[in-house]
């Protein structure tokens, strides 16, 4: 491990081997507490720190809070070539790390806290490791065989245009509300895509998102399989991978509850963060 500091003084990085790669990780809190695993979602640009950074030290005050840039994504490593197979063996080499950084920081079990695409790969380590699984969130999800939303596609094709425009115009579709940004999307934006276009983030994006081997899906019958507590959060405004995806996992999963917020995109945690806090830590807590 190789120690750093992260942009708020709670936060510490370091660099941690987790199944035989190197991922970027924040925690906060105490390790002695109950830990919480917050796994983020694709998009050019994106990390752990933009996710969670602003919600780890609310959650730190009850449990140990690690945040890791997923494999393929920010500064954790980028596989390359990239896993063969697109996003299902993906989905599966980046849940293999997952369960690695719980064994290297000697994590027994955490809750695991799954935003979009990292919705999907805790269900991924909920199928093939589910002792390392206490409860678990799955926040605008993926993993339902259900047609994404039409802003998807933009998320998908962003490097035919790869410039802070397109990303501007990629973030306003995240969000129902665009007054969030508050006159900061083009500061944004630019930092973004700074890290959008270095060749590693660029090469992951295109070795996940391969169109002949599409999505990481999972039938009734696989989702029937998976005992866990679920709480599944979804916004009813979500144009990326639409509330009826919320849905399909909650019928599916026998331990599941769903929970709608309206006037809320895809970035609930950031749109509606008091919310999204209230709900997580109550269904933790029970």
């Amino acid at each position: 491990m190789t120690g750093g500091s992260a942009g708020n003084r709670d936060i510490r990085t370091q660099d941690v081997r987790a199944g035989g790669h190197r991922l970027r990780v924040h925690t906060c809190g105490d390790p002695s507490k109950p830990a919480i695993l917050f796994v983020h979602g694709s998009g050019p640009g994106v990390s752990a720190a933009s996710n969670w950074e602003h919600l780890m030290p609310v959650f730190a005050e009850d449990y140990y809070c690690v945040a890791p840039d997923v494999l393929g994504f920010g500064d954790s490593e980028h596989p390359d070539p990239a896993p063969a197979g697109g996003m299902p063996e993906y989905t599966t080499v980046r849940a293999r790390s997952l369960v690695g950084l719980l064994d290297a920081l000697g994590i027994t079990k955490a809750h695991f806290v799954g935003n979009s695409m990292g919705g999907m790969i805790t269900l991924r380590v909920a199928r093939t490791d589910p002792s390392r699984i206490d409860r678990m969130v799955l926040m605008g999800s993926g993993g339902a065989p259900i047609p994404p939303g039409p802003d998807l596609m933009k998320l998908i094709t962003f490097y035919q245009d790869p410039s802070p425009e397109a990303m501007a115009d990629l973030l306003l579709r995240f969000v129902d509300d665009p007054g969030l940004f508050a006159g900061k999307l083009e500061e944004i934006a630019r930092n973004r895509v700074a890290l959008a276009t270095r060749d590693d983030v660029r090469r992951s994006h295109l070795g996940t998102f391969v169109p002949e081997y599409g999505a990481a899906t999972f039938t009734e019958d696989e989702l029937a399989a998976i005992p866990h507590q679920a709480l599944v959060l979804h916004g009813r405004e979500d144009r990326m991978l639409p509330v009826a995806a919320g849905y399909y996992l909650a019928e599916n999963l026998p331990n599941a509850r769903l929970h709608v917020l309206p006037h809320t995109g895809h970035w609930m945690q950031i749109e509606r963060a008091a919310e999204f806090t209230a709900q997580t830590k109550l269904f933790l807590a029970e």
